[in-house]
């Protein structure tokens, strides 16, 4: 033990350690001085050698880890969504749980005041279609009423909310987004579809009170998940926003290390607030430019030649570019734009963020690039009974093909993309291991999301669904772990803080109650989060 770590004032003990460093692998324990990893070895070598006033935590044989990076969600969404009425598949199964759902909040929520509600998902609806405002006005005809779907690009307001948003049958539809209308009216129907610019300002915001206890609320979800650095990938993020996230940091009002993505619109701002793009040294780290690329009746929007202005942009200020691209033709058309880029030649890394579809001569193009793709495992694990029923059965092996994406080079790391689906970090890894579809729970009810940890008893999956999607794209146990740790910090050129456990780096770190590289696969999931630890501290425990 070296005279450096005999200074320490954390030890962690009778551990298995899998530090994620390809140079040491394995340990039984780590010494910790001032916030910084100083001494990684064999449990057996700290006798007599630990200093008097040092704190000692004996793990007990648990597994311990990196803290996890998230590398894809979206935190503040995430805070609004642990207030909101849970409308998830878990709770809801139907249009009428949804109303029933609401009902129960409208009986404390004072007539005229906003009720906000989340996550239903239409495809697993026994009604098998969105909500409408009907069906909310059922609910609450005397409050404005907010519900966001599932995967966040959606919403269905009511009659009232629809009013003081100021939609009517005369509004048009702006710029990418929809509004669904009655057919023979022509009346807004409810359904808004990436529309939540065009609602911003007109729909009131969280209030400060609330905006603070769903941070909390977020921050310690996160931290029950071993969760310890998280990258903010909202395309709407401002230097405003970047404040009001570097104030709920320095407050303790979030704990875990976030990375703030640039929104696009607000390249400008950022450069003239002199931002950088990766760590800064403040409580908020500055990261890539977001830009949102969407496909639609074989439209891009933005269009490749706005798209490529966009990254030129971003390449002249020096910034690292994170595209989010969904389907084929839109991972095909950033692929090639980032190609293009002179980032492409300077290392910077570009990134495309979820990927879900990928053919396999985009796969050849992705090799050797520099691209690192920012995809989410934990969609299997969660969302995959949506795949199962929503996408063809010939396209279902060309959804979010890690083992492939792997095998050519490619960095990859894994996203939560909260609040579409828990950031459960270990989700993620059975996901990209096993492809395993979570089966449906076998009872539905109202949950409160804020403390929540449980969820029903799952039942087998019905009328004879397969239980995987492209079973081949699965990929071992390590790599499912290096992509929630070592990768998902490298995409933000953080390799040299986190991502693993060695010497210098930050001491943040995630006990296990069991070793995932020595439980049966279908058990990933259920495995526990024991401790967190953040800078040297202990942040959460069981």
């Amino acid at each position: 033990m070296t005279s450096s770590a005999r200074q320490s004032d954390l030890v962690l003990r009778n551990a298995r350690v899998l530090t994620m460093d390809p140079r040491r692998p394995a340990a039984g324990a780590v010494a910790v001085r001032q916030g910084r990893v100083v001494w990684v070895g064999a449990d057996g070598d700290l006798a007599g050698s630990v200093p008097a006033g040092a704190r000692v935590i004996d793990c007990g044989g648990a597994t311990l880890l990196p803290g996890f990076v998230d590398a894809h969600c979206h935190v503040l969404a995430y805070a609004a969504s642990l207030l909101a009425v849970d409308c998830s598949p878990d709770v809801a199964g139907s249009i009428a749980d949804i109303v029933d759902a609401i009902r129960v909040r409208v009986r404390s929520t004072p007539p005229g005041k906003w009720i906000r509600a989340a996550g239903y998902d239409e495809v697993l609806l026994d009604e098998g279609r969105h909500p409408t405002r009907l069906d909310l006005d059922e609910a609450a005809p005397n409050h404005p009423v907010r519900l966001n779907h599932g995967s966040g690009h959606a919403c269905v307001l009511n009659s009232m909310a629809l009013s003081q948003a100021g939609i009517s049958s005369s509004t048009p539809e702006p710029a990418g987004g929809v509004i669904d209308r009655e057919v023979e009216t022509g009346d807004p129907a409810g359904l808004l579809l990436e529309m939540d610019e065009f609602l911003a300002g007109r729909i009131p915001p969280l209030g400060e009170a609330e905006l603070r206890e769903g941070l909390r609320a977020a921050s310690g979800r996160l931290l029950s998940y071993g969760v310890t650095s998280v990258h903010d990938a909202t395309h709407s993020n401002s230097p405003g926003r970047w404040d009001l996230l570097s104030e709920a940091r320095s407050s303790g009002a979030f704990v875990p290390r976030v990375t703030m993505m640039m929104g696009a619109a607000y390249i400008d701002e950022f450069r003239g607030r002199r931002f950088a793009s990766g760590p800064v040294g403040a409580d908020v780290d500055v990261g890539p430019v977001k830009i949102m690329l969407t496909s639609a009746g074989g439209e891009l929007t933005p269009s490749p030649d706005e798209l490529r202005n966009i990254v030129r942009r971003a390449d002249k200020a020096g910034w690292q570019v994170a595209l989010h691209a969904v389907d084929a033709e839109a991972v095909d058309a950033a692929v090639e734009v980032l190609l293009e880029s002179s980032g492409a030649a300077t290392g910077r890394r570009h990134r495309i963020e979820h990927l879900a579809e990928c053919a396999d001569q985009t796969l050849g193009r992705l090799k050797g690039s520099g691209i690192v793709v920012v995809t989410n495992p934990a969609f299997i694990h969660y969302r995959g009974r949506r795949y199962l029923r929503a996408v063809e059965t010939g396209k279902l092996g060309r959804l979010y093909r890690f083992g492939s994406l792997l095998r050519v080079g490619v960095t990859v790391a894994a996203g939560s993309d909260a609040p579409v689906v828990e950031p459960n970090p270990l989700a993620a890894v059975a996901g990209a291991v096993t492809r395993r579809v979570r089966p449906a729970p076998s009872t539905r009810g109202e949950l409160s999301r804020i403390g929540e940890q449980g969820r029903a008893r799952p039942a087998p999956l019905a009328g004879g669904e397969p239980s995987t999607i492209g079973e081949p794209e699965g990929v071992p146990v390590m790599e499912a772990l290096r992509m929630c740790t070592a990768s998902a910090a490298c995409a933000a050129f953080q390799e040299g803080d986190r991502g693993s456990i060695e010497v210098r780096k930050l001491a943040d770190m995630v006990l296990l109650d069991r070793d995932p590289t020595r439980v049966e696969p279908d058990e990933l999931s259920s495995i526990q989060v024991l401790m967190t630890v953040l800078g040297g501290k202990v942040v959460w425990e069981r």
